[in-house]
């Protein structure tokens, strides 16, 4: 499940986890004013949605970057459950991690020519 080291889609996925970690960082006040979770309960989903997109992209070049990076798209979807928000922004995310890395694979998979 992972992409290999010269596919040009492991920086988009990057990429994308370092947007995800900004939208889960803003993810905190809009829960704390906008749903009833306290203070300290908001700061701590958000925060450890953000350090799973973080790892995820810091290892994004090793086999568990990418599980990590799953595991952060899960999270975002998940932080739905407190803000139904973030169903709709996790999905999307979600959705443009999976078309990113079907593509990533198609890449992977067409022959060295072929590709550039």
């Amino acid at each position: 499940m992972t992409l290999s080291p010269t596919n040009p889609m492991r920086s988009v996925l990057m990429t994308l986890l370092f947007f995800e970690i900004v939208v889960f960082g803003l993810a905190v006040p809009v829960m704390i004013f906008q749903s009833e979770v306290s203070t300290g309960a908001a700061v701590a989903y958000g925060s450890a949605a953000a350090l799973l997109a973080l790892a995820g992209a810091l290892l994004i070049r090793r086999p568990v970057g990418y599980l990590v990076g799953w595991v952060a798209q899960v999270a975002g979807v998940a932080l739905g459950l407190v803000i139904s928000a973030m169903f709709a922004i996790g999905g999307l995310f979600l959705a443009l991690w999976v078309i990113t890395f079907v593509l990533g694979k198609k890449l992977d998979a067409m022959p060295p020519q072929a590709a550039a």
